[in-house]
């Protein structure tokens, strides 16, 4: 006897709906809920692979600006350098239309010796340091000159003639020697913005800056100290004769004056110079 209830082994079996789905609902979608049940659920997409962008998020972002900021250091540079020669050929230019020879002797103006113009040729915010170097060698020629002086009055007293020529030799030579060896590079150096003259007064004001010192104590090495006025050639010379002590004394202060004001201008010298080249 067949059974109309008996379920065909054959038929697909039905998927049992969930209540709890929207197709179940009233009023949802009637043709879906097989359907819908039998749908697997998407895989998420993995993140980092798949998207070209994820390559640059570990990048920092200063390795990504340093190329331009290079270029930028690089193009300001390049636009100071360009502004320092234009301005010392607007400069040339003027003394030239002011029919003033570059080398023309124009110093001492009552017996004209040598070529300075820190008006017309040194920048205006280097004109100051440039007086002042200016005043630093100024004082070394009156300290030479004032060591003959004394020497002189010493040798008088009796203190013999190789202190004189001693004397006499560090003036003439020092006097020039000192322009032209550090205080002409110097010159040339605010003038043109020259680094190599700029090294040149570096190397030899140091040399200056030693034999200040050095004079300013005259240690007993060449004629028992007497050729340079120091601390320990005038204590040696007061208790024999206080008058020449007395200008031993004084060339012993403008040693030790020199040496500060030289210390100071190098100083001043170097900050510009850093200044001028960052």
């Amino acid at each position: 006897m067949h059974r109309y209830n008996d379920p065909n082994p054959f038929d697909e079996e039905e998927v049992p709906v969930n209540p709890f789905s929207n197709a179940a609902r009233p009023g949802s979608n009637a043709a879906g809920p097989g359907l819908n049940s039998r749908l697997p659920p998407l895989a998420p997409e993995p993140l980092g692979f798949s998207r070209q962008h994820d390559a640059t998020d570990d990048i920092p972002l200063d390795t990504m600006n340093d190329p331009k900021k290079k270029e930028k250091e690089l193009a300001s540079w390049e636009a100071d350098l360009k502004r320092r020669e234009k301005d010392i050929k607007r400069r040339e230019d003027a003394v030239s239309r002011a029919g003033v020879p570059a080398n023309d002797k124009n110093w001492p103006p009552f017996f004209p010796i040598i070529h300075h113009d820190i008006a017309n040729e040194i920048p205006a915010n280097a004109q100051r340091l440039q007086y002042l170097a200016f005043a630093s060698w100024l004082g070394i020629v009156l300290c030479l000159v004032w060591n003959i002086v004394a020497i002189t009055v010493c040798w008088i007293k009796g203190g013999g003639v190789k202190i004189f020529f001693l004397a006499a030799i560090y003036a003439l030579l020092g006097c020039p020697l000192s322009y032209v060896l550090w205080y002409r590079p110097l010159y040339r150096g605010m003038r043109t913005d020259s680094a190599l003259n700029f090294g040149w007064f570096f190397l030899l004001y140091l040399f200056h800056i030693g034999f200040c010192i050095f004079a300013a104590i005259a240690p007993p090495i060449i004629f028992h100290g007497k050729s340079l006025t120091g601390i320990l050639a005038a204590v040696d010379v007061f208790s024999d004769h206080v008058f020449v002590g007395i200008f031993y004394l004084v060339g012993f202060g403008l040693f030790c004056l020199e040496t500060l004001l030289s210390l100071w201008v190098l100083q001043k010298v170097y900050m510009y110079f850093r200044g001028a080249k960052n």
